[in-house]
């Protein structure tokens, strides 16, 4: 059996999709690729300032600590500007940085700016996001989060729990690609269980906001009177979705997610006390991505094979079916992210100044 076979089948899933990804929390040995010339490296957001990408810095400084060689790591938020953001690429090239990472926050707009720099020598990688662009060409790598893998893994895993009823799947912006691709893979996990009904052929808007998601949710429980089960593509509009439930004086019920938070965590480790906890799969981690970018970039730069797969899917952080329960710290943010891959001491310390 594969890795990738064991890791489904140790978070009672199909290994349908041995050797397709990598799980997040399954990393990695930066060391071999390190080098000795003089690395500078920048991390670029499109917009930042949230606890995920505060988190995703301290991940890249981490990794980037385990070679001696390389000797600056430079943040940059662009606050969701694109030209902003374009423009601090071209800086950093203009400095002659060596490695530039950047997050996907513009997708394939954004290619433009990546060729520039990797034709002036830089490397250039962005991730999070499967651009359109050319390997080699417009970027040296490109990590991303594989949400259709996602999707399917919440699609089996739904049809394996509930076995018949009928389910909703919650998505972002209206037409979101990312959202899309998700809810596509759920429908191909959820091919194999007939008995179970996706009430909405397409995902329903939340825009990725919790008031929004929220009165989504208030409506659903207005329009169908059974739902069993509901996936989504962020932990923030799940969270919302229960206390829509809740509020409704409705059980909650099974709910399948991808980028937990404290909050979500601490909510669920709190209903299960009281005895009226919900079926769950949480799967989290995803601020380790940006790990997988910088190895990328530094093997690259080295000219060693790096054997890690691009498509990354986030690890089973919590599992009902499997025993297993969230982390939970009252003391982090509400949207920290402890599935971090930073030790705890560091994660604490982030969060505490």
């Amino acid at each position: 059996m594969s890795v990738g076979s064991l890791l489904l089948a140790s978070a009672g899933l199909t290994p349908a999709l041995a050797n397709d990804f990598v799980f997040v929390n399954k990393q990695g040995d930066i060391t071999p690729f390190c080098g000795k010339d003089p690395v500078r490296v920048a991390l670029i957001d499109g917009y930042g300032g949230n606890s995920w990408r505060k988190t995703a810095f301290a991940e890249i400084q981490d990794e980037a600590a385990k070679c001696p060689n390389i000797t600056d790591v430079t943040y940059a938020d662009a606050g969701g500007d694109a030209q902003a953001y374009n423009a601090a690429i071209n800086g950093f090239v203009a400095q002659g940085y060596e490695v530039i990472v950047t997050f996907t926050d513009f997708g394939d707009a954004a290619i433009p700016a990546y060729r520039a720099a990797t034709q002036a020598g830089v490397t250039m990688v962005p991730y999070f996001s499967n651009l359109g662009g050319k390997l080699g060409v417009d970027y040296i790598a490109n990590p991303y989060e594989d949400a259709f893998a996602a999707g399917k893994i919440f699609g089996e895993w739904v049809g394996k729990t509930i076995g018949k009823g009928k389910t909703v799947f919650l998505g972002g912006l209206p037409g979101s690609a990312s959202s899309v691709t998700f809810l596509n893979g759920y429908k191909e996990g959820l091919k194999g269980y007939p008995a179970v009904e996706l009430l909405d052929d397409n995902f329903i808007v939340t825009n990725w906001n919790p008031a929004d998601a929220q009165k989504a949710v208030a409506g659903l429980i207005a329009k169908y009177p059974q739902i069993d089960a509901v996936a989504s593509d962020y932990g923030v509009t799940s969270l919302a979705a229960v206390k829509a439930f809740e509020a409704a004086g409705v059980k909650v019920p099974a709910m399948a997610f991808v980028a937990t938070n404290n909050e979500y965590s601490c909510k669920y480790l709190d209903a299960k006390a009281a005895g009226h906890a919900w079926r769950q799969l949480a799967l989290s981690g995803t601020t380790a991505d940006v790990r997988f970018a910088l190895r990328a970039a530094m093997s690259a730069r080295a000219g060693v094979k790096n054997p890690e797969p691009r498509a990354l899917v986030a690890f089973p952080f919590a599992n009902s079916e499997e025993n297993l329960d969230p982390k939970c710290d009252p003391k982090m943010p509400p949207d920290a992210d402890l599935a971090s891959s930073l030790p705890i001491d560091k994660l604490k310390k982030l969060f505490a100044q």
